[in-house]
């Protein structure tokens, strides 16, 4: 199942994304289960069962919404966004550090969560605004000192993250990289969210090609198969340190390819088109300004 909200910012409507294409109004099927939206009390409870089997027995009652709506983040505002950095073999190789032992952590401010297709904006005085394609998990169930081997029990669904950073910030301005990573409009999510039986490559994300084109050039091209700690370990290994709660977001880190490892580096103006995508998870666009 494809779950999306469409709308307006502030006013998205949740719905479903059926396989031929259509966009369908699930706010009937979620009031019957207590819920208004894909937040917390929805991942966290029987609602995704329920609205799994309400897609089975053919949408009764749901409205097709239109293709050309807007669509927004198809998690409203998770309580936290976790990240983590230097996770892919080639994106380590290109900025020349050893593979890192336990996976480096680091906050993503809810905030920075967009749309998929709307504007990057440039913060303030910005000049090395970078790109990173991001396999991002959904959190189901509440997961604390979670096992490896129990860890997909705690995963909803999977979506397609575009992990934006500000390089001086997050490097040259001194203290954490949360600095360059938690900017306004920083965390384009989506277009959907697909449960893990949606993906090609299994429930665990690995197999999934990815890929990032700025203005129509090819930067990013690899596969999560180059991811160092996979989905189960990040979930368990996360879960030591903080209670994952329902909704919250992993994005699971960046193939090589990032403006900081070219020569000479590059990064993004106004002006500029990002696209990205992962394979069972759809594309995104955002325009720079």
């Amino acid at each position: 199942m494809r779950l999306v909200r469409v709308g307006v910012p502030g006013e998205e409507i949740p719905a479903v994304l059926l396989a031929d294409g259509r966009r369908i109004d699930a706010s009937s099927a979620l009031d019957e289960v207590g819920c208004d939206d894909f937040d917390d009390r929805f991942f966290g409870g029987s609602a995704l069962a329920e609205l799994t089997a309400w897609v089975h027995a053919g949408v009764p009652g749901g409205a097709e919404l239109p293709n050309a709506a807007r669509l927004g983040a198809p998690v409203p505002r998770p309580s936290k966004i976790v990240c983590v950095g230097l996770n892919f073999r080639d994106h380590a190789e290109e900025t020349g550090q050893e593979p890192p032992p336990e996976p480096v952590l680091f906050l993503k401010a809810p905030s920075a969560l967009t749309g998929p297709d709307d504007d990057l904006v440039l913060p303030r005085d910005s000049v090395k605004t970078d790109w990173e394609v991001e396999l991002a998990v959904v959190i189901g169930a509440s997961a604390s000192y979670v096992d490896e081997a129990d860890a997909l029990h705690h995963v909803a669904g999977y979506v397609l993250h575009n992990d934006y950073s500000e390089r001086e910030y997050q490097l040259e301005r001194g203290g954490q990289w949360d600095k360059g990573k938690g900017c306004d409009t920083f965390a384009p999510l989506g277009p959907f969210i697909a449960t893990p039986d949606e993906l090609p490559g299994g429930p665990d994300g690995r197999g999934l090609a990815m890929w990032l084109d700025v203005n129509g050039d090819r930067r990013q091209a690899s596969s999560t198969d180059q991811m160092i700690f996979g989905v189960p370990h990040l979930v368990s290994y996360i879960s030591r340190f903080m209670t994952l709660c329902p909704g919250d977001i992993i994005s699971t880190g960046t193939p090589g390819g990032v403006g900081l490892s070219l020569d000479p580096p590059a990064y993004l103006q106004a002006g500029d088109v990002v696209t990205l995508g992962i394979d069972g998870l759809g594309s995104s666009t955002q325009r720079v300004r």
